[in-house]
Formats: C-alpha cells, structure tokens, sequence
C-alpha cells in the first residue's frame, strides 16, 4: 500500500526501511538522504515514517530545508514548497506537518502505554508471558543425552526438535551455573 501511494505520487526512487520507525538505524532512510540533492523532494507515506520523535522530525526538516530539498508526506497531503528552489518552507505548512508529527509521536506513546498496561494486568492475573519450560520428557532426554557425552549440541537438539541454545541453556540450569 505504502509502495503503491509513493509510485502514484510520482517518486522515480524508492528506498525502504523495513523496520520499525522508531528504531534509530534506518539505512534506507540514510540511503535516501545521501542520495537527495538539492532541488529534490523526499516523499514518504507518513510522517511517522520518517520521524523518530517530533525534535528528530524538526532536525530533519532543518537538514532538508538547509541543503535546499523539499519535503512531502503524501497521507497528510503536507510539504514544504519547492517550487520556488529556495527550499524555504510555507509557515502553514510547517505548521502543519508540527501537529501532524506531534500527534504521531503521541500515538506511538499511547501504544507504548497501552503495552507497556497491559503486560502488567497479565502479570497480576498470573501470566509471566514467554516461551513456556520445556516439557519435563524432553528435559530428562536432554540431560540424559548430554551426561552421555556421545551427542553435540546441535544433534541433541535436532533429536529433540528443540533449539540448540536451549540445549545451552538447560545444560546451565542443571550445572547451576545462572550466567
């Protein structure tokens, strides 16, 4: 969908980030940056999609405004003006594209709230989360298989049909070694 409005809205290159906007390393947003040079535009879908937070989305725009790039969230249907090749922004969209970051970065802090909520109310009913221990079966193979010593890891773990860093780990829990 994201791909399809950037293509509709005329971008000839598109770099991607696959994951979360919040994550400070984006190499397809560094991509794009190095690649833009003045009198481009960067386009992106959303303004979430590009800010880290609203002071992060501000020093982009500062950056974009400075090497003479526009800007353009195609959602929002907001941008700077790039029609005049100064790279100045219009106030109002400027104004503009401030809310629509800060209710962005308020979102994304509500979300994180409601997890962050309803993790806690799971614990008070008694739920941990996690993977659940190993089936008590499996962990007596285990143990067995590795006092023998004839099986690497890796062939107990593909006996087993368990991970091998749960062989590591079951293999700590019963030398008592908690590291």
């Amino acid at each position: 969908m994201q791909l399809d409005a950037l293509r509709t809205a005329g971008c000839e290159r598109i770099f991607e980030d696959t994951s979360s906007g919040a994550k400070e390393s984006r190499p397809g947003l560094d991509a794009a940056l190095a690649f833009a040079s003045k009198g481009d535009e960067l386009v992106v879908w959303k303004l979430d999609r590009i800010g880290l937070s609203l002071s992060h989305l501000v020093k982009l725009m500062a950056q974009l405004s400075d090497q003479g790039i526009g800007f353009r969230s195609v959602t929002e249907n907001i941008g700077t003006d790039t029609d005049t090749g100064s790279g100045t922004e219009k106030p109002d969209a400027r104004l503009v594209m401030h809310l629509f970051s800060a209710l962005a970065e308020f979102e994304r802090d509500l979300l994180r709230e409601r997890t962050h909520s309803g993790r806690e109310s799971a614990r008070a009913r008694g739920r941990t989360g996690g993977r659940k221990p190993l089936a008590l079966a499996k962990l007596e193979a285990l143990r067995a298989l590795w006092a023998e010593g004839a099986m690497t890891a890796d062939e107990i773990a593909k006996q087993l049909d368990i991970g091998r860093r749960t062989v590591f780990k079951y293999v700590k829990d019963q030398a008592g070694d908690k590291t």
